[in-house]
């Protein structure tokens, strides 16, 4: 019962620091836009942005402020990795 307790709360701590970071935290103006690697990681905080952003209104899932072609790439290398390497943990079925 211990371990359960200590594992939500270190849950709910992991959630809460990552969501510092997400999309449409207004960091990011025209003369400081998000890059390459905040792409990268705005992706793979894209399920945690989605359900944020039911509750508050300035969260976006994607920044609107970036680079363009280099956010959008990092972007989608992190949501195509990030959703489709969990195929890699999946048991494969023998003939």
């Amino acid at each position: 019962m211990k371990n359960k307790i200590l594992l939500l709360i270190l849950l709910i701590m992991v959630i809460a620091l990552i969501s510092s970071c997400v999309p449409g935290d207004s960091k990011y103006t025209s003369e400081n836009p998000a890059g390459f690697l905040w792409g990268i990681w705005h992706g793979w905080l894209a399920p945690v942005s989605l359900i944020l952003s039911l509750f508050k209104d300035n969260i976006r899932i994607y920044e609107v402020a970036n680079t363009g072609f280099w956010y959008d790439f990092g972007f989608y290398i992190s949501i195509i990795s990030g959703f489709g390497g969990i195929s890699f943990f999946r048991k494969k079925k023998k003939d």
